[in-house]
This record gives C-alpha cells, structure tokens and sequence, in this order.
C-alpha cells in the first residue's frame, strides 16, 4: 500500500496520499491549506490518479485546498460536517488570512462535496477508490461529523510514507483526524465543539480498536492504541 505523509500546511496539518500500487487510484485525506500543490506534484511522481478525497472532519485546516485537489471528483466528509464546507474558517475562530497565506487562494467549495455514504458505516466498510477499503466509525466531539477511519495494509517503503512508531507491527491502521493525537485529543473550545461528546468517543474507541492498531493523526506523528491506552491522560480520563 502507498501511504504518504505531507505537513508542510497550515498549523501544520497532515494531508495523506493512500493508493494501492496495482490500481493506482489514490484517495486524498485531509486536504488542508498548502496541500495541493504537493499533491498534485506526488501523484504526477507517483503515477498515480486520483480517485477522491476524504475529508476526516470540517475544520479549514483539513479542507481549504479540498476543491484545487479534487477538480471533479468526489469529496467525501461525514455528513454532520458537511454544512462546514460553505465556509469552514468561519467555524474555527477565522484564520482566513492565514488559510489564504498558506494556500495562495480563497475558500473555495468543492464541486463534488458530497456526505460520506451509510455504507462506509456498516463494519467492514466499502470500496472507497480502487483497492483501498475503508471503515468510518463516528466520534463527535472536536466537531460534531469528525470521524475515525479503519483500513489494512502494508505501508510500502518511500521516503515520503508516513512513519510508523517503534514497536508497532501488524496492518490494522487508523486515519484518527483530530479525535486523537499520539499524547493527545482535539480541542474542544470550538464552535460545535462537545466536550462530553468527545469523551464519549474516546471511550468508545477504546473499547473497539484493537491496541495494534496504527494511527496517523490530523496533527503530528503517528502511534498506537495501545500506546495511548497505557500513556495518554486524556484516554485514562474518558476511561475513568
């Protein structure tokens, strides 16, 4: 499986690339402000075409360069997130300038925005571009659409592909978003922001990802369930 990392973006928030290398159709995670222009770039390397984009949640920093990455293609983000999408730096404490700083352009909305289809809800999840299977499991809280994504694979080596935490084996892995960092969660001071949602989420997640599971975050490096079950406070505190 190719599995790149990009965060040379706005606060800098991860942008992913996942294809399969026979079909290499690629899905975009997470387009946030100054993405686009790697993608395009990566995937001109890569010879890969893109599929579609998934948006983990609707905060600018993981949407603003959604609409110059996916042209025509679908753009996929949960569906109590997708009223964002009309103008999600106003739903972040603004940032506009900044988002247009980093990305070169104004907001502009996806032509194929569409909300993440039911299907991707049930267990085992659906086709979401040629080869690449995905599983959406719901965990409001840092917004009230944000979601967790399981898939499986092996990360294929390049310099580009996002790193995997020492000791982690296995290819059970998670896109997290902003529920969960390694060492720590999303905010949960913003407009649509629930504090008791989140920590909902995050008991639920405990108890449904398997601790080897790999997750790679909206916001640095990537870790484990089991990783953050034994060290991170902010698990041990939805846990109880």
């Amino acid at each position: 499986m190719i599995f790149l990392r990009y965060s040379n973006t706005f606060i800098e928030a991860n942008c992913y690339i996942i294809a399969d290398e026979g079909t290499r159709e690629a899905l975009v995670v997470d387009p946030g402000a100054g993405a686009a222009g790697w993608v395009r770039d990566t995937l001109a390397a890569q010879n890969l075409h893109l599929g579609a984009v998934l948006c983990t949640h609707g905060h600018g920093d993981h949407v603003w360069d959604s609409a110059a990455v996916a042209g025509k293609a679908p753009v996929y983000i949960p569906e109590p997130d997708l009223y964002r999408l009309k103008n999600p730096a106003g739903y972040t404490f603004g940032h506009v300038n900044m988002f247009v700083q980093y990305s070169g352009h104004e907001w502009e909305r996806p032509i194929g925005a569409v909300a993440l289809p039911d299907e991707f809800y049930d267990d085992d999840g659906a086709e979401i571009v040629q080869g690449i299977t995905i599983a959406a499991i719901a965990a409001p809280g840092h917004s009230e659409g944000s979601c967790v994504f399981t898939l499986t694979g092996r990360i294929a080596p390049d310099p580009q592909a996002a790193r995997t935490p020492e000791g982690s084996f296995g290819s059970a892995l998670m896109l997290s978003g902003d529920v969960l960092f390694r060492d720590g969660v999303g905010r949960t001071d913003l407009p649509g922001s629930d504090p008791q949602a989140a920590m909902r989420s995050l008991r639920h997640l405990a108890t449904v990802i398997p601790p080897a599971t790999i997750f790679f975050p909206g916001h640095g490096p990537s870790s484990t369930m089991g990783r953050e079950l034994r060290h991170s406070p902010f698990l041990k505190d939805a846990l109880g």
